[in-house]
C-alpha cells in the first residue's frame, strides 16, 4: 500500500469540529499519552491524540465510535481490551474504533514508520466466502472521516455511551514478560505440542473432571483423536485468551463435553429444519456429521467431521455464528492453536 502524503500543517482540532462541530458538554477523560503508547509500542497519530484529548470518546451520528483511552468497571469498556482482541484481526493493524454493524476501524502499521502517515483500514465480520473483509479508503483519520460524512454520516456528535458517567481514566496494564529462549524459539517457527506448551505454560493440574476417557467414549459412542485427548490431559478444560472454550471432557452439567456436543447436535438441526441453505453439514450422531468440542465467546464452534472409522483421520471444521460456512481447516488441532 503507497504511503500518504504528509499531513498539511492544519489544527486538527479545528478540522475535525469544522466537520463536526464543538465538543459535547461535560469533562474530558485525561490521557497519559506517554504511558499509552509505551503499553502500544507505537506512537499514536497526532491528529487522533488531539482531537481525544479535546473531545474524548464519542458517538457520530449514532452508528460511529471513536474509542480513546478510558476504563469503566470491571463488566464495561476498557481500552486495553479493545486494543488486544482487535489486534488479533491481522498482522500490523491497531484500533481505534467501531461501527453498530460490529466493524473495526484501524490504522494499518505496517503502511508507514510515521503514524501521522498510517491508512484507515475497515475489518467487516460479515462477508461472503472468498471476499476479503477489508475496506481500504487509502486515507489517514480526518480525511476517512470527511469521506465517511461525504457517504452519509450525521456529522452529530454525543459522549461515547460506552463510556458513560463511570468512565475514569485508563492505566496500563504491567507490561507482560519478555518470551524466554523457548518461546522465541517456538515463535519462530516450531510445531507440535512441545511448542504450544512453550508458548502457553500448561497448569500444573489439568481440569478434567470426574470420570474417564472410556465413559466419554462409551457415551458418545466412539473414541475421540488422540491428539485433542492429549490436550485435554496437558491443558484441562478452561478459555484461552479469554476467546476459545474448551469444556470439561468428563462433566455432565449442560456445558461439559457430552451433553453440550448432543445440545448442539440437535440445536444445528432444528435450524437446519427451518433454514437449510445456511446449514450445509450434518450434524454428530449423523453419518459424518460435525462433533463439537470448543467454541469462541462470538458463537463459533470448533468441531471434528466424523468421517471414517478413524477418529485421528477426522478434519477440523469451524461451524460460525455470523457468517456464512466455510470448507474444513486443513490443519491439526495443535497447529491451529500454534496458528
Amino acid at each position: 500500500m503507497p504511503e500518504n502524503p504528509p499531513p498539511a500543517a492544519t489544527d486538527p482540532v479545528a478540522v475535525f469540529a469544522g466537520l463536526f462541530g464543538p465538543p459535547p458538554e461535560g469533562p474530558v477523560i485525561p490521557v497519559d499519552w506517554d504511558a499509552v503508547e509505551e503499553w502500544l509500542g507505537h506512537r499514536l497519530p497526532a491528529d487522533y491524540k488531539a482531537v481525544a484529548s479535546v473531545y474524548g470518546p464519542l458517538d457520530i451520528g449514532e452508528r460511529l465510535w471513536i474509542q480513546t483511552p478510558y476504563a469503566r468497571d470491571r463488566n464495561g469498556f476498557d481500552y486495553g481490551y479493545f486494543v488486544e482482541e482487535n489486534r488479533r484481526l491481522a498482522p500490523g493493524v491497531l484500533p481505534f474504533g467501531a461501527t453498530r454493524m460490529s466493524h473495526t476501524l484501524c490504522w494499518d502499521t505496517t503502511a508507514s514508520d510515521d503514524p501521522d502517515r498510517w491508512p484507515v483500514v475497515v475489518h467487516r465480520p460479515r462477508t461472503a466466502p472468498g471476499e476479503d473483509p477489508w475496506l481500504r479508503p487509502g486515507t489517514t483519520l480526518l480525511p476517512t472521516l470527511a469521506g465517511f460524512v461525504a457517504d452519509g454520516l450525521r456529522p452529530v456528535l454525543s459522549r461515547s455511551g460506552l463510556a458513560g458517567d463511570s468512565a475514569t481514566a485508563w492505566t496500563p496494564p504491567p507490561r507482560r514478560p519478555a518470551p524466554t529462549p523457548a518461546q522465541r524459539t517456538a515463535l519462530a517457527g516450531g510445531s507440535g505440542l512441545g511448542t504450544l506448551t512453550a508458548l502457553v505454560p500448561p497448569p500444573a493440574k489439568p481440569h478434567l473432571g470426574e470420570g474417564s476417557w472410556q465413559e466419554v467414549y462409551e457415551s458418545l459412542g466412539t473414541r475421540l483423536p488422540t491428539e485433542y485427548v492429549r490436550l485435554m490431559e496437558t491443558y484441562g478444560a478452561g478459555a484461552w485468551c479469554q476467546w476459545l472454550r474448551f469444556p470439561l471432557p468428563f462433566g455432565t452439567e449442560p456445558y461439559d463435553l457430552v451433553p453440550w456436543a448432543r445440545w448442539s447436535g440437535d440445536n444445528y438441526r432444528g435450524l437446519r429444519a427451518g433454514f437449510p441453505e445456511f446449514q450445509p453439514p450434518a450434524a454428530w450422531p449423523e453419518p459424518g456429521g460435525f462433533l463439537t468440542f470448543a467454541d469462541t465467546v462470538d458463537g463459533d464452534q470448533l468441531c471434528w467431521l466424523t468421517e471414517g472409522d478413524d477418529p485421528d483421520a477426522w478434519p477440523l471444521i469451524v461451524i460460525p455464528r455470523h457468517a456464512p460456512q466455510g470448507p474444513p481447516l486443513t490443519g491439526t488441532l495443535t497447529g491451529t492453536l500454534l496458528a
